[in-house]
């Protein structure tokens, strides 16, 4: 019988550039911190068990599911759903469905591991939408939590509000902020600006009495990194490429520091002065310690790694996984939907 702190995770071996090598290496570092961890691993049985053999304290924690399909990263998500029941993504998934796993996380195609967790899960009742949804680093005590990233170009009033809702639930889950600050982006912080259903949902939240969050208005893109919010709401295509900005930033400010610490004697000089000081900016922007994005609105946990993710970087996302499910977060955010439903004075939105 397993432990109230345990977590059970189907893991998706054969996602993201490194397979089986970089995904157990992962299983194993993330063991040697949370014992109470458990897994089912899908993937290439002789590839996956190779791997292990590498980390017999693994063995106790893992079961080994083979799986004879596997989906790669530039497949239609079309294609990908008739080839799911025998992948390594869609077996994982299936597993969180039958009960047989309490997450599922995959560092595969996200287009493809969307639209299969849609299918085997379902959207929650509330929710039409699912949002992608991670944690970026601010200047602040903690990092923000934005969605939605990608999963929706088009969003209207009702999705937008949908979307507050399960991430002030999620910044309570996965970084303990009772009651979070929550702003929707926008191109400027007066009431009038944007467009007619960001104007609408900023209207419903704040007159709607509520004790999940604390709707502090609309915030600009300037100051996604300073800490004024714990949680920004948009809609998919203005998140995606606010988060493709802010991720391009930080390389170009990385190598521009590389390229003038390496332009002469002096410069290198002063670099190995300031060594100590680069050493935690790296670590500060290195994605890989804020790794993992999950899909709210499911009925199930199913949390996304970087593709090109590490070994550190794919147990992150392992420790993120087992924070939500024994957080119970897929509960939580069913019962704070229900109550601001029940307080929400907009028909439309209770529809």
């Amino acid at each position: 019988m397993m432990s109230k702190d345990q977590a059970l995770i189907a893991v998706d071996a054969m996602g993201g550039d490194g397979g089986p090598r970089v995904v157990i290496a992962a299983l194993a570092l993330a063991l040697s911190t949370d014992p109470d961890l458990r897994f089912r691993v899908y993937g290439d049985e002789a590839l996956v068990r190779a791997q292990m053999d590498l980390f017999p304290e693994l063995a106790p924690a893992c079961t080994i599911c083979p799986a004879p399909d596997v989906i790669s990263g530039e497949e239609k998500p079309s294609l990908a759903l008739r080839r799911a029941r025998k992948s390594s993504m869609g077996m994982a998934i299936s597993a969180v469905k039958t009960g047989e796993a309490d997450a599922a996380l995959s560092a595969g195609n996200t287009g493809a591991l969307m639209a299969i967790a849609k299918l085997y899960l379902r959207m929650m009742r509330g929710i039409d939408r699912p949002a992608l949804t991670t944690i970026l680093p601010t200047l602040g005590k903690n990092g923000v939590v934005m969605l939605d990233l990608g999963a929706n170009t088009e969003c209207d009033m009702r999705n937008l509000v949908q979307f507050a809702v399960m991430g002030a639930v999620y910044a309570q889950s996965a970084m303990g902020i009772p009651c979070p600050r929550l702003s929707l982006l926008n191109i400027g912080t007066e009431e009038m600006k944007g467009t007619e259903d960001l104007r609408a949902a900023a209207a419903l939240l704040r007159q709607t009495e509520q004790t999940a969050f604390q709707y502090t208005g609309f915030i600009e893109s300037d100051r996604i990194g300073q800490g004024d919010a714990d949680v920004i709401v948009t809609d998919g295509f203005s998140g995606n490429i606010a988060l493709k900005t802010i991720e391009g930033t930080a390389r170009f400010i990385t190598n521009l520091l590389r390229r003038a610490f390496s332009s002469s004697l002096r410069s290198k000089l002063g670099f190995l002065l300031s060594k100590p000081a680069f050493r935690l900016f790296r670590v500060y922007l290195d994605p890989n310690n804020h790794n993992g994005a999950i899909f709210l609105g499911l009925n199930g946990i199913v949390v996304k790694s970087h593709g090109n993710a590490n070994v550190s970087g794919i147990a992150q996302a392992v420790h993120l996984t087992a924070k939500l499910v024994r957080s119970n977060l897929v509960n939580c955010i069913a019962d704070d939907l229900d109550m601001f439903f029940s307080q929400a004075s907009n028909k439309e939105l209770q529809a």
